[in-house]
């Protein structure tokens, strides 16, 4: 299907961030698969981060962003007008695996359609086995290359404004060794306690780097708290012109390594290449990990449980040193 003309990719809803940024490289990779396609995104259900706080990440991947389409979420979809008024696409992607999602966004006319659901049964094409990877990034890659019918070339990079490398550079100048720690998530139940972090923080000043901790607007109460426990600690978000995911990616490009909760600050810090820690509790980590070439992920499970408090600030430090051995 290299001729496609035209590509629509269907999310059930991608309004938090961190989902939204998983998605990020599916954007950018059916951009690379389908250059001369106008490619449609289109969100069933809710808005679109990647339409609002991730567009400047977005960049020229998407001629379209449709959102809170109410489309794919009910019975009565099924009878009546086809979705988006009758408009046609050479190819669908569905992401999601929702049987009447999928039956209702396969009424959009199109050329050949792709999804998972039900083991790929409404699919044109079907992997070798029928089985799919079990991180959400390749199971995306692996959707695309079944729309493309080829290997396709699927990595995790944007392309960075160059206002905010600049920035970065001005936050994190050249010379000190910074390690990250992002200890925010929307969700409790996937924050390590924050004085795990500082200890942690504590350790890498001791040792002579500067413990960079990423505080987004969620955290602004724990700016006293991380200032008064760790002096030697630099907050760049809050000594920012202004908070931005672009910015977020690219103090990332200049940590020797980062720590961080399953949020969407790991996917951003993902874009940069960092070497990272990825802490996960209550969530899936195989499902979950954060797509960069080099992660370590400490599952609370292997510590007797699905609660984040579980992992040991002992097992955390060792993890930092050996990525930064490598590094």
């Amino acid at each position: 299907m290299d001729d496609a003309a035209s590509v629509l990719v269907y999310v059930g809803g991608d309004h938090k961030i961190g989902d939204a940024v998983i998605k990020l490289p599916l954007a950018h990779a059916v951009r690379r698969a389908f250059p001369r396609a106008r490619i449609t995104w289109l969100a069933g259900e809710g808005r679109s981060a990647l339409a609002h706080e991730l567009s400047g990440l977005v960049g020229g991947a998407l001629d379209e962003i449709i959102e809170c389409a109410g489309i794919g979420l009910s019975w009565g979809e099924m009878v009546g007008p086809r979705p988006l008024a009758g408009r046609s696409f050479d190819v669908i992607v569905d992401t999601q695996l929702y049987f009447l999602s999928t039956l209702v966004v396969r009424r959009i006319r199109h050329r050949r359609f792709i999804s998972g659901t039900l083991g790929f049964l409404f699919s044109h094409a079907r992997p070798k086995g029928g089985k799919r990877p079990p991180e959400v990034t390749r199971q995306l890659a692996q959707l695309l290359e079944l729309a493309c019918g080829h290997p396709i070339d699927w990595h995790n990079r944007v392309d960075l404004p160059a206002e905010a490398r600049a920035e970065a550079a001005r936050l994190l100048p050249e010379g000190p060794v910074y390690v990250g720690l992002a200890p925010g998530s929307a969700e409790e139940r996937k924050r390590w306690p924050l004085e795990r972090f500082l200890a942690v923080a504590r350790e890498q000043a001791a040792a002579g780097r500067t413990p960079v901790v990423l505080l987004g607007p969620q955290e602004s109460a724990w700016v006293e708290t991380v200032r008064a426990a760790v002096p030697e600690a630099v907050l760049p978000l809050q000594a920012a012109a202004a908070m931005s995911p672009e910015l977020t990616v690219a103090l990332g490009e200049r940590l020797a390594v980062a720590v961080s909760n399953d949020c969407g600050a790991a996917h951003l810090l993902a874009l940069s290449k960092v070497p990272m820690v990825s802490l996960f509790g209550p969530s899936n980590a195989k499902k979950f990990k954060p797509f960069t070439s080099r992660c370590e992920v400490l599952d609370a499970r292997a510590f007797g449980g699905p609660e984040i408090v579980r992992i040991p600030q002992d097992a955390v430090s060792p993890a930092v040193a050996r990525l930064l051995a490598g590094a």
